[in-house]
């Protein structure tokens, strides 16, 4: 039988706020055994940094462009194939547990089963709306949402509906896999169909806040981003919460360490799904088990906070990928991919055969060191104009006509304190990164017609 896939996520992870990242304060056992018996994807990136543009590309194996999901309220059409789709047509008892935010009427998206409490079309999603009734109900969302700067001021111990929903999805998920896998009441063996059982967890996502003993155990160990030099740039300086003036240094550490309290919970929550699967039988080396976000937080990183910005805090991602008996462990990648690669990567590795149209390459040769022809790009786009391309250790970005390229080099300036866009020693892979970003549909010059990435 073709192996079974636990799928973990969670929302707003940066990836270097892990044990295995080398950090010296998260206490992460599960991640940190994940990653020290699979393989680590040290540059893996979001699709796009912000939450449903980057789900989408992900469950469609195609980048926001592709698929058109390119802002917040959008979502993919009725009946668009996604990886969990494309898994029930090859028999999978394909399971989605908590958080997937769809917002469109396609609220199953290709899964067989849906559990949690995050089932929701958006208004705009509605056929055949008032427009006149909707204008008088509906509040726009900066009328529901908190600044950035109360985030901050409001951070610490507390019980937010994120943490409600995770624990909701959480029971759902363990009833479920003692269900599926022994049904004690009916007591019918095992079946003999393969699973997809996706967990899907809205923490660390702010607000921050967590347990009194997390919260208590972090405040003194963690350390704020304090005086941190903003970046000169109409887009990459937006959302500042100023040290001192906005916030006090007590209160940005109150936040970071309240986000370091929702990172140990996931963790424990991932634990208890793994112990409850070994309890119902199930070798956990026979399954695939992936583990990623869908962006990162800058956390007050460059003096901003949240996520929509190409710097690594925001756009790159914690990815690891778990298979024991087929590829082994203690493995570190270390090319660029990306959370579209996925699709083909779960499709290759239970051999089922690979969609056409897709953005999506598989990373099997990866784990399994064959990585040699490998395409060392990785890409992310946000706003329907802002575009991220990353070879090697260059990351272009391009934000519109009337705002400046950006082109960051890892390699001398690993903090992305610089701007390298007008050093001569660069001007011949300028040339070739805009060429790519018309290839990809962006700015003046862009190709007409396009369809995707071209992979």
């Amino acid at each position: 039988m073709p192996p079974n896939v636990l799928f973990l996520m969670s929302d707003e992870h940066r990836a270097d706020f892990t044990g295995y990242e080398g950090d010296p304060v998260a206490r992460t056992p599960t991640l940190d055994m994940l990653a020290r018996t699979g393989a680590v994807f040290r540059n893996a990136y979001a699709a796009s940094p912000i939450c449903i543009p980057g789900r989408q590309a992900m469950m469609s194996g195609q980048f926001p462009r592709t698929c058109g999901c390119e802002v917040f309220a959008q979502d993919l059409p009725l009946g668009h194939m996604t990886f969990a789709r494309r898994f029930s047509q090859y028999a999978y008892h394909t399971v989605a547990a908590g958080k997937l935010h769809h917002t469109g009427p396609d609220q199953m998206q290709g899964w067989s089963q849906r559990i949690g409490s995050a089932m929701q079309v958006g208004p705009h999603f509605i056929e055949g709306r008032d427009e006149d009734s909707f204008a008088r109900y509906t509040r726009e969302l900066s009328a529901v949402k908190w600044s950035d700067t109360k985030e901050v001021l409001r951070a610490g111990v507390g019980r937010s509906p994120h943490i409600v929903q995770d624990e909701y999805a959480l029971g759902g998920a363990l009833d479920f896999i003692e269900q599926y896998f022994t049904d004690p009441y009916y007591d019918r063996q095992q079946p003999d169909r393969p699973l997809l059982l996706k967990v899907s967890l809205n923490q660390p996502h702010y607000p921050y806040f967590t347990s009194e003993e997390k919260l208590t155990y972090y405040l003194n160990r963690v350390e704020p981003f304090l005086d941190e030099p903003v970046f000169d740039h109409p887009f990459l300086s937006q959302r500042q919460v100023r040290p001192g003036v906005d916030a006090s240094p007590r209160e940005l550490r109150r936040a970071v360490a309240g986000y370091y309290g929702m990172i140990e919970r996931i963790d424990e929550m991932y634990g208890s799904l793994l112990n409850a699967l070994e309890h119902v039988g199930q070798d956990l080396d026979d399954w695939i088990i992936v583990y990623t976000s869908d962006h990162g937080e800058m956390l007050g990183e460059h003096g901003i906070w949240e996520k929509q910005k190409f710097f690594e805090a925001s756009a790159r991602v914690p990815l690891i990928i778990r298979w024991p008996r087929s590829i082994g462990g203690g493995k570190v990648v270390e090319e660029n991919v990306n959370l579209c690669d996925l699709f083909a990567t779960l499709c290759e590795l239970c051999e089922i055969p690979v969609p056409e149209g897709l953005d999506s390459r598989s990373m099997a040769p990866l784990l399994r060191g064959h990585g040699g022809d490998w395409r060392n790009e990785s890409v992310s786009q946000f706003a329907a104009r802002n575009l991220m391309i990353k070879w090697d250790d260059l990351k272009y970005q391009y934000y519109g006509e009337e705002m400046p390229e950006v082109l960051f080099d890892l390699k001398r300036d690993p903090s992305e304190r610089e701007n390298f866009i007008s050093e001569d020693q660069y001007a011949g892979v300028m040339e070739e990164f805009r060429q790519r970003r018309f290839e990809l549909g962006f700015g003046p010059g862009a190709r007409e017609g396009y369809v995707n990435a071209g992979y």
